[in-house]
């Protein structure tokens, strides 16, 4: 694990930083990307005094030169890239009738664009040395749809989609594994991304407010376990939910 490289986007909070801790704490180089650069310094620094590597660029996933500069600077400093884990996402969920237009653009150039811009920036890299792994996340409402999820699912659907065509694609000529993590309900900030409060009521009716929320280290976690697998084993999709979560 001494030798792997991963670039992590979303890193500065939630599931990307916990993932940045553990992968350093299994001597995994990170480099972190976010656009937030006071929380990638600060979680650099904390992953540098715990003794693992990391660095960071301020990166924003919808700018394809953004991750094209992000996957230069990553093999500029450590020299390969092994891991590509797309974890940036927003969920401003809403209902269709209040017509949040530019949320659902939002939706569709972070959590699609971002996933194939983040691909297309490690892919031939990956393809010349002949393996790598690509990691994305869905949702479990990328299978399943409930009120005010509909873009957000549509989004999450499409992650499934892409990373299943990859596997059929890739995994047998280019030796570059796929996995799709798809996670129940996290206590993460993707909450805050909301700006439809209507959405409250309906999903008080789904039982939300009695689920135990997963930690982002649940989740890291799952991750680890992924990238840990032999070079011949793929672990191709994980559904993640708290053992509470009815949805």
């Amino acid at each position: 694990m001494n030798t792997k490289v991963a670039i992590i986007t979303g890193a500065s909070s939630g599931m990307g930083a916990a993932t940045a801790k553990l992968l350093a704490q299994h001597n995994i180089k990170v480099m972190l990307a976010a656009r937030r650069e006071d929380r990638l310094q600060q979680l650099q620094e904390e992953i540098r005094n715990a003794g693992g590597e990391a660095s960071y660029m301020v990166t924003d996933v919808t700018s394809r030169v953004d991750l094209e500069a992000l996957a230069d600077k990553t093999i500029k400093v450590y020299g390969q890239i092994d891991i590509l884990i797309n974890n940036a996402g927003v969920m401003p969920l809403s209902f269709f009738k209040n017509l949040k237009v530019d949320e659902w653009d939002r939706m569709i150039d972070v959590n699609i664009k971002g996933v194939l811009y983040g691909i297309a920036a490690v892919y031939k890299h990956m393809e010349e040395r002949n393996e790598g792994h690509i990691i994305n996340f869905s949702s479990i409402a990328g299978h399943i749809i409930f009120p005010s999820s509909s873009i957000y699912s549509a989004t999450k659907h499409a992650v499934r989609i892409l990373t299943e065509g990859m596997r059929t694609e890739l995994g047998s000529t280019q030796n570059i594994r796929t996995t799709l993590i798809s996670p129940g309900a996290v206590e993460t900030e993707l909450y805050d991304t909301i700006t439809d409060n209507s959405i409250y009521p309906a999903l008080e009716k789904l039982g939300s407010q009695e689920w135990s929320q997963l930690d982002p280290s649940d989740i890291a976690r799952t991750i680890l376990f992924a990238i840990q697998q032999p070079t011949n084993v793929t672990i191709n999709e994980l559904i993640v939910r708290p053992t509470s979560q009815s949805l």
